[in-house]
């Protein structure tokens, strides 16, 4: 890949969560442009010169200066066992084009905003949270965040803090957290999958509110086959697709 696709940034920071996940945090070259909810590909450069690319959605909100992002280990990971070696002050490469369709253009309309997400599927929504449009155009915010084990459960602390932000604070109280812990019992989080929680109504209980075409508006991101199944879920209730030809109530995202 020629240089003008891509430029050299430096990493701040890298910040260990738990034995197989850790955040990075890199700076941002001044022309890197992106929408909340976009992707960028990274790049990681091996001993041998080569260089490995993998797409990670963009946790910062794109008033931040600099770029941050959420990844999971993966054993014997080509991309992963190259950050690992990283530390603060080494050089990643970013690809100056944002990708990526999971942004809030995606709905002409809705009340109510529900993001679903599973492990790193959280980031595209917390640089969405970190804004203002979302906290505008809907009445309410369900995030809902599943995760295998209670120690999974990530940036608990920014997201409890958004509506203490200054920019926040008149938007206070849209937004309902909703975890789930599929392997074990974990205090205030639902036990169970994202899927089995709509199946069984469980998760419209828990925000008091039902999913439905008219009023409901859904982005999902996470592994591919929550993804698949909740579309199907959601399918069922006539909930479709959001496409520029035909706008809907469901957006998704796959980079896998």
């Amino acid at each position: 890949m020629s240089d003008e696709k891509f430029t050299r940034q430096r990493l701040l920071a890298v910040h260990t969560l738990t034995p197989n996940l850790f955040t990075l945090r890199t700076t941002r070259d001044a022309g890197f442009r992106f929408q909340a909810g976009q992707f960028a590909r990274l790049g990681v450069a091996k001993a041998d010169g080569s260089v490995v690319w993998r797409a990670y959605s963009m946790v910062s909100s794109p008033y931040d200066e600099f770029l941050e992002f959420f990844s999971v280990v993966v054993p014997g990971g080509e991309f992963t066992s190259e950050l690992s070696r990283l530390g603060v002050g080494d050089e990643l490469l970013v690809e100056r084009q944002a990708f990526g369709y999971l942004t809030l253009d995606r709905f002409v309309d809705g009340r109510d905003l529900w993001l679903l997400a599973t492990g790193t599927g959280l980031a595209p929504f917390l640089s969405i949270l970190q804004g203002f449009e979302a906290w505008e155009r809907f009445e309410q915010i369900f995030l809902v965040y599943s995760a295998r084990h209670g120690q999974d459960l990530a940036y608990g602390e920014l997201i409890s803090g958004l509506e203490q932000r200054d920019y926040l604070a008149e938007y206070a109280g849209k937004l309902t957290f909703i975890p789930l812990v599929s392997r074990e019992p974990w205090p205030g989080a639902l036990q169970g999958r994202i899927t089995n929680a709509i199946s069984d109504g469980t998760l419209e209980h828990a925000a008091g509110t039902l999913l439905s075409p008219e009023h409901s508006r859904v982005m999902i991101c996470g592994n591919p086959d929550m993804v698949d199944e909740t579309r199907t879920l959601l399918k069922a209730r006539d909930m479709n697709l959001s496409l520029s030809r035909r706008p809907g109530a469901v957006a998704v995202e796959t980079y896998w």
